[in-house]
């Protein structure tokens, strides 16, 4: 069982991500990361705002570690590099509502399946349920995911299947891939578009919320896994952010090695066609 990973190697893929992806804002106050995270409070690209809402959070396999993202209960065999994101725990009674919006956007296909979920970790921390799965396919559904866990019990989405809307998408967190398209509009690269989720919570309980994605058979063309308004009974998930802080040398640091990061990365062929 996956239990989230330790405040150190958070806040230090968390300094990475922030200064890799540019244009991108930190997660909520509270929330943690793992790999590349954000916060957009525009579209970017061929991805829209979420329904009613003025910004969505976003993880991306682009610049992401190795073995991070893939599935809390266990792997495919197939996972490579990755990321994640997680809430600050909240407590709820049985029928409160957590409620939000998410998008799955891939620039691969064919045989390499990527995927994301999002689930429920419990007060210690360690795994609890999957709420859903999405996963790159060249044909069929791609929420929920092939082969992956299906919805959880008291889960319903709108629409409640979806495949991809098929072809190459432009999002600055794919990074290099963004608006590449692996063989082709018809292999399974493309986006979900906005899908609505709603839970009822069956037991009472302190909870976290995870969301994951991972790269499949290689760390060519990139997965962003997109969500906005998480929320229970429509009170956002963060924690208040202490007033006059100020950053710490040590964040400033990190930030500028990120940015010297940024500096040196360059285009490469991580897979020639077929």
């Amino acid at each position: 069982m996956k239990t989230i990973k330790t405040a150190m190697s958070i806040s230090l893929g968390v300094a990475a991500c922030f200064a890799l992806e540019a244009f991108a804002l930190p997660l909520p106050s509270g929330w943690s990361c793992v790999g590349t995270c954000g916060t957009n409070t525009a579209a970017d690209g061929d991805v829209s705002l979420a329904p009613g809402f003025s910004s969505y959070q976003w993880i991306s396999t682009s610049n992401a570690p190795t073995g991070e993202g893939q599935l809390p209960s266990g792997d495919t065999g197939q996972e490579t590099n990755g990321s994640e994101a997680f809430t600050p725990q909240f407590t709820v009674a049985s029928g409160d509502n957590l409620n939000f919006y998410f998008n799955y956007i891939t620039s691969d296909g064919e045989e390499y399946t990527e995927y994301a979920w999002a689930g429920l970790f419990n007060s210690s921390a360690t795994f609890d349920s999957y709420l859903f799965t999405a996963r790159t396919t060249p044909s069929g559904n791609t929420v929920p995911g092939f082969g992956l866990p299906g919805l959880g019990s008291g889960v319903s989405l709108s629409p409640s299947s979806t495949a991809i809307n098929p072809g190459a998408t432009n999002f600055s967190p794919l990074g290099l891939s963004s608006g590449d398209c692996y063989l082709g509009p018809t292999e399974g690269c493309g986006s979900t578009g906005w899908i609505q989720m709603s839970y009822s919570f069956q037991s009472a309980g302190t909870y976290s919320l995870g969301f994951g994605v991972t790269n499949a058979l290689d760390e060519a063309f990139n997965t962003a896994f997109a969500f906005a308004g998480v929320s229970i009974n429509d009170v956002p998930i963060i924690v208040d952010p202490p007033t006059n802080a100020v950053p710490t040398p040590t964040s400033l640091l990190l930030l500028g090695l990120g940015l010297a990061l940024l500096g040196f990365q360059r285009r490469g062929q991580g897979r020639l066609d077929a």
